[in-house]
Formats: structure tokens, C-alpha cells, sequence
């Protein structure tokens, strides 16, 4: 039978949005397996668990709508309130650090969208997540509830004073910055524990600390730019 070229007009404009909507998961999976692939893999992280955990999680449901399509970009984006989601390398790159158990319980600073403390979460027993913005805490607790995550607990409250309530952690993450590196913090990990913080004002330096007999060492993994850890009577 023919079909005039008006008909066939028609079903292309009925038909080719469809299309387009069912290519957008397909195309948003491809771009974070290339992250994982052009970003985190080329740059050096091994862990076979934390590269699953950043192929897995959807970065593009933890920023604004409005960049969405700059999701799997190689850098860090805004997400209101003067904060930051981490470049993916940067995030790979702490999670890889703390050396991630399945029966830890790690304390996460710094909420922000919740996308590190999803990373986290596929990786660990419990992870607790303090953010000092109200906004962007409630909005992270429904995020993530949503998603699925059943395994992150977040509260507002000021990320110097830790969660000494669940305290000890196992590892502690820290994304943002704090001048120098917060006492209760350091007392509130566990023994044989890992802490990822970057620490500075201008410049800054990611550094690891362990705990072992009681006594913290801590090395240098790389120099970083985040925004500033704030108190909360600022």
C-alpha cells in the first residue's frame, strides 16, 4: 500500500521523539562508562570495586537539571549554595583511598547532592553524612531515598563536631576544606582507620590519615582545590 509523504511526515514526528527518549538512558550510560574509562582508569585507580561503584551510579541524578548534560564532564559543577559536585576523578580518587570494606561504617563531611555518599554506599555497610546547608542536606536525604539508597543516613549539623554518636568510623571522607584538621575527627576514627580531608586555605593538600596503636600518620596524595569546611556558627 502507499503512504502519501504527508503521512509519513506525521509518523516521523509521532515516532522520533520516542526514539530520542528511550536513547537517552542508553546515551547517558555510555558517556559514564567513557568517564570511568578517559577519566579514572587512565589517571590510575585500580580498585576494581570503587571503578563498579562509579560505572554504576548515576552521576546525572546528582546535579541541577539545568546541567544534566554536563554530567560526565572532567570537572567539578555547581549545585547551589556556593558548593560543588566533585570532578569524578577526584571522587574515585578519595573513595579509593579509605581502602572501602563491605562491613565498614564510614562518616561522609560535606553531603552536598549526595553523589559521594552513593559511591560510598555501594561499597560500605552504612555510610553517615553530615551537610551544613539545610537546603542541600533535605534535598540530598530525599535524593537518595529515592534512588534506593538505603544505607546512607544524612543529618544537618556542623561537620567539625563529627557524629560522635556513631562514632567510631572505620573511615572518614571529607569534601571540603578545613584550615587545618578538625580534633574531634581525628577522635572519632576507629582504630586501623582512614581519613581522606583536604586541608588548606590557598593551597591545599588531599592528605590521608590512619590511626594505628592510637597514633595518627598521615602522607600527602595530591594537591586539590575545594571549597572551604564551615563552622556552624558562621
Amino acid at each position: 500500500m502507499a503512504i502519501s509523504i504527508a503521512v509519513w511526515t506525521i509518523l516521523l514526528v509521532v515516532l522520533m521523539p520516542a526514539r530520542g527518549l528511550a536513547g537517552d538512558g542508553d546515551s547517558m550510560e555510555a558517556r559514564r562508562l567513557q568517564m570511568v574509562e578517559n577519566q579514572i582508569v587512565r589517571r590510575g585507580i585500580k580498585s576494581a570495586a570503587v571503578l563498579d561503584a562509579m560505572r554504576t551510579v548515576e552521576r546525572h541524578r546528582f546535579v541541577p537539571q539545568a546541567m544534566v548534560n554536563r554530567a560526565y564532564d572532567d570537572g567539578p559543577l555547581r549545585i547551589g549554595h556556593g558548593q560543588t559536585i566533585s570532578q569524578p576523578y577526584i571522587v574515585a580518587l578519595m573513595t579509593e583511598t579509605i581502602k572501602p570494606l563491605p562491613g565498614d561504617r564510614v562518616l561522609e563531611i560535606g553531603t552536598g547532592s549526595g553523589y559521594q555518599s552513593a559511591v560510598l554506599s555501594r561499597l560500605v555497610e552504612h555510610v553517615f553524612s553530615i551537610e551544613i546547608l539545610a537546603p542541600l542536606g533535605e534535598d540530598a536525604r530525599e535524593r537518595l531515598a529515592r534512588l534506593g539508597y538505603e544505607n546512607v543516613t544524612v543529618r544537618i549539623g556542623d561537620g567539625y563536631k563529627g557524629w560522635p554518636e556513631e562514632a567510631p568510623f572505620d573511615a572518614i571522607v571529607v569534601t571540603a576544606a578545613p584550615p587545618t584538621i578538625p580534633d574531634a575527627l581525628v577522635e572519632q576514627l576507629a582504630e586501623g582507620g582512614r581519613m581522606v580531608v583536604p586541608v588548606g586555605v590557598e593551597d591545599q593538600e588531599l592528605l590521608l590519615l590512619t590511626k594505628k596503636d592510637g597514633k595518627v600518620t598521615r602522607s600527602v596524595i595530591s594537591l586539590v582545590r575545594f571549597v572551604p569546611m564551615v563552622h556552624g556558627d558562621e
